[in-house]
């Protein structure tokens, strides 16, 4: 690649990041159904055929921040199944959730409103997101001996309860505000810990 090529595309992913950051910031206070790329293009100070230069409509710019939201989080959170205490795994999983409200509130508040939003193909990219981290949380307990006489099927059920509460746990946090946050996280630890509990006992 040439260097004025570089220096090109260097100029179009940085155009691209603009216009997700100033379609994150306009859905604060708004839905992605209700968001004109007019209002995006407006705010980045680019014409509005530049938009097409990079998404194909709105709905299309949803599901690039559902993957820029999501995306980074399974590495994470498969740091966080590698923890073998339940106490343990429970603590650095709410942390994870803490750091996420604390440094990506815009991100988190978009999915918690477009999980069940008008878009159909932003509502299909988050369901595939945590369809994603069901695997892999059910591929983590798979492996431990409490999984023994589960079948796939339950797994994967006690996975989605997990990941859904991953979900609750990171809107009741936004909710809560800083002056809430602790007795919040208290409370989400409490809850994984009743799951943790029932999941011991489920073939009894």
């Amino acid at each position: 690649m040439s260097h004025t090529a570089g220096i090109r595309q260097a100029q179009k992913q940085k155009t691209r990041q603009a216009l997700l950051d100033a379609a994150l910031r306009l859905l604060e206070e708004q839905s992605l159904s209700s968001l004109g790329l007019r209002e995006v293009t407006r705010a980045v100070g680019v014409a509005p055929t530049a938009f097409y230069r990079h998404f194909r409509d709105t709905a299309d710019l949803g599901v690039a921040l559902v993957e820029e939201a999501l995306g980074s989080l399974h590495a994470t959170i498969g740091e966080a199944l590698t923890e073998e205490a339940d106490d343990a795994r429970i603590d650095r999983t709410v942390a994870l959730i803490v750091d996420l409200v604390r440094t990506s509130p815009a991100h988190v508040r978009f999915i918690a409103r477009e999980r069940h939003g008008g878009v159909q193909s932003v509502r299909e990219a988050i369901a595939e997101q945590l369809r994603q981290f069901g695997d892999e949380v059910a591929a983590a307990f798979a492996d431990e001996p409490e999984a023994e006489g589960w079948s796939a099927a339950d797994l994967r059920m006690l996975a989605g309860v997990y990941v859904d509460h991953m979900v609750m746990t990171a809107s009741s946090f936004l909710e809560a505000g800083p002056s809430g946050l602790d007795r919040a996280a208290s409370l989400a630890r409490r809850q994984l810990r009743l799951i943790s509990l029932g999941r011991r006992h489920w073939l009894d």
